[in-house]
């Protein structure tokens, strides 16, 4: 599966956001046996893990640095995931990508970008003091 992540954009301090993550058009596949991840690089560091849903269940997990502000879901009928972002903060500025790995019912959470086979392009998010 190919992913695409849009929705970004120049906000400022204390403003929301929502991303939405789908499959691209050329994708042969949908998400439904997929889960979804949300990863974050600022610029100079690493790829940081946000949250993630199972797309099947729409269980869910989240880093301990986002929770109370980000919430993810999903919309199974559009084939989406989607990360709404409140109150962002300069520190939350980067270029937000989202990933997938095929669910095969492994109850543990995978929390790095490597184990997250397929991504796409991600989309800026910039956020303004």
């Amino acid at each position: 599966v190919q992913l695409q992540a849009s929705g970004g954009g120049l906000v400022q301090t204390g403003d929301s956001l929502r991303l939405s993550c789908t499959a691209s058009e050329d994708s042969e596949d949908t998400l439904a046996t997929y889960a979804v991840g949300w990863f974050r690089q600022a610029p100079e560091k690493e790829r940081e893990f946000l949250a993630a849903i199972r797309m099947s269940s729409g269980a869910t997990h989240y880093a301990d640095s986002v929770k109370g502000r980000f919430t993810i879901s999903r919309s199974n009928a559009n084939d989406t995931a989607y990360l709404m972002m409140n109150n962002l903060e300069p520190a939350d500025t980067g270029i937000y990508y989202c990933q997938a790995h095929f669910y095969t019912g492994y109850p543990v959470w995978r929390n790095t970008s490597e184990e997250y086979y397929y991504w796409g392009r991600g989309t800026q998010v910039t956020v303004s003091s």
